[in-house]
């Protein structure tokens, strides 16, 4: 199945290249190309697109304003000649962010990231894995990865994002909440610590002055208004 596809695009030679770009993708379809972003609406309403290549620098409304707009989800790509907005385009979940001048092969390499999520339904699993809640599908730099609850040690909130911290490899930065995830993780498993961590109780191996110690140089403080559960499971495990 091919996806429908809209251009937005204040500039002229940036719109036609988008939109010879689409016309020659073979899974791709060109549902429309349009200068700004206003008189897109109405069509996105309309015609229901599976994906739109939008420039954020635009007259009257700006690309990411835009897409914050939008009643019908879609999958978005944004393209820009300014590398500041990325951090922004991800946070409104585009699937990728293509900095002008762009390149065919750069196109390309996008639409099949929107290809790809299509072909699960356009929209990432569901956050816990059905069954067995082994673990959790989270998104993480326009890829959807898998996490099983064995292999988290801990995880850090950093503001609107959460870095998850594994047996094995690098952590995980996904955008989410602490509160979001700390509902997703088995209690039985996984403890608040302190405001900014939540820990795998299973993989808690040294206490020492009020911190939990990971590896040799990684200390967790215990917060005051966590002290007290946390010093119930240290009591019900102690010999």
């Amino acid at each position: 199945m091919n996806l429908r596809c809209f251009a937005i695009d204040d500039e002229p030679l940036a719109l036609q290249q988008m939109c010879s770009y689409i016309k020659q993708t073979p899974f791709l379809e060109l549902l429309g190309g349009f200068k700004d972003a206003v008189s897109a609406l109405e069509k996105i309403q309309e015609l229901q697109p599976d994906l739109l290549f939008v420039d954020i620098n635009m007259p009257e409304l700006n690309g990411l304003d835009f897409v914050r707009s939008l009643h019908h989800p879609c999958m978005v790509i944004f393209t820009t000649a300014y590398d500041q907005y990325a951090l922004e385009g991800f946070r409104v979940d585009a699937v990728d962010y293509l900095l002008k001048p762009i390149s065919y092969p750069a196109f390309l390499k996008a639409a099949n990231k929107a290809l790809k999520l299509h072909d699960v339904g356009a929209k990432p699993p569901p956050e816990t894995l059905s069954g067995n809640d082994e673990g959790l599908f989270v998104k993480s730099e326009y890829r959807i990865v898998r996490i099983r609850f064995n292999e988290i040690k801990y995880i850090e909130g950093m503001r609107e994002y959460v870095r998850i911290y594994l047996t094995d490899g690098n952590p995980v930065m996904t955008l989410l909440s602490m509160k979001a995830l700390e509902e997703k993780l088995p209690p039985q498993q996984f403890m608040r610590v302190h405001r900014s961590y939540i820990v795998n109780l299973n993989k808690i191996n040294v206490i020492e002055r009020n911190r939990i110690v990971f590896d040799t140089d990684v200390y967790i403080p215990i917060g005051e208004q966590y002290k007290e559960d946390f010093q119930g499971f240290v009591e019900r495990c102690f010999l």
